[in-house]
């Protein structure tokens, strides 16, 4: 395999979009599809070709890169490739899915002869865009210098966690670190919200905490987000953010941790979306501390 690549992203939201264009700034052929064609199309500025089906977009690819919505997608969507791949390309896939969807798209691979490279990416729109995600990966070694000059371009970090894609070792990694995050995401909006209901600046809060262990960036990040109206475009939106948060709800489940604050965070999600702000930035699960628009 040469050190050009013909890769083929099927896929192109807000982070798939991002890093099908930084994959193309690398030197790479492109192949992009997206169900709504209008989102892959910008894509075409950076050299990319833009196909009509699945299928088309995996013809001549040397590498099949996936980030869509959930496992269920990708298999879906997988099949209707099916009629352009062909036995030896590698499959790179991105999506954050559950842990057992991960041995159902390894059993996939296998049936069709693909190469299957577990690899959800840690990371939002900006890092995204910046080509500095941090890719989680799980796959067999002797692969992978072959599909580094992808990771390279939409990552500054590989983190290997395995060599069975099947497992769901980069999965777990990931859902482990979306816990976090979305448990941040939504204490920060619940933190500004009982300050106005109280009475209580924010700024007043920021002083407080600030330069000590209970400080955080990211928490000051997102409630200014909130505060200046900043949450569109997203980073990284509420819907797709109540989706991983039942992913690891059940994760939990399965491994008998019940685990009340990502279900609880779900549930924040849900509502904030049922509100209309389902596109926006995950910051906005701070609207579901209302029944009716928060006072300004």
């Amino acid at each position: 395999m040469t050190d050009k690549l013909t890769v083929s992203v099927l896929g192109t939201g807000i982070m798939g979009a991002a890093m099908a264009r930084n994959i193309a700034r690398a030197g790479h052929a492109v192949r992009a599809w997206n169900r709504t064609r209008a989102k892959a199309e910008p894509l075409a500025a950076d050299g990319a070709h833009i196909a009509d089906t699945p299928a088309e977009a995996v013809q001549g690819a040397d590498v099949v890169l996936t980030m869509l919505y959930d496992g269920g997608t990708v298999v879906d969507v997988m099949d209707e490739a099916m009629r352009g791949l062909r036995p030896g390309i590698l499959w790179v896939q991105s999506t954050t899915a559950g842990i057992e969807d991960a041995a159902e798209m390894a059993a996939f691979a296998d049936e069709h002869g693909l190469v299957f490279y577990e690899a959800p990416v840690l990371g939002t729109r900006q890092p995204a865009e910046a080509g500095q995600l941090t890719v989680l990966a799980a796959g067999p070694v002797e692969g992978r210098d072959a599909v580094a000059p992808v990771f390279d371009a939409v990552g500054a970090r590989t983190l290997w966690t395995g060599e069975d894609g099947a497992v769901g070792s980069a999965t777990r990694l990931k859902l482990v670190a979306n816990s976090w995050v979305l448990a941040a995401t939504a204490a920060a909006g619940e933190v500004l919200a009982l300050a106005e209901a109280l009475g209580v600046d924010p700024q007043e809060f920021f002083g407080l905490i600030g330069g000590g262990p209970l400080d955080m960036g990211y928490l000051r990040a997102k409630i200014d987000l909130i505060r200046d109206g900043g949450l569109t475009p997203a980073s990284f939106a509420v819907a797709t953010a109540e989706k991983d948060a039942r992913l690891i709800v059940g994760a939990g489940e399965h491994n008998g941790v019940r685990l009340d604050v990502a279900a609880a965070a779900a549930e924040r999600f849900r509502r904030a979306a049922a509100q209309g702000h389902g596109d926006e930035d995950m910051a906005a699960a701070y609207f579901a501390s209302f029944e009716d628009e928060p006072r300004s």
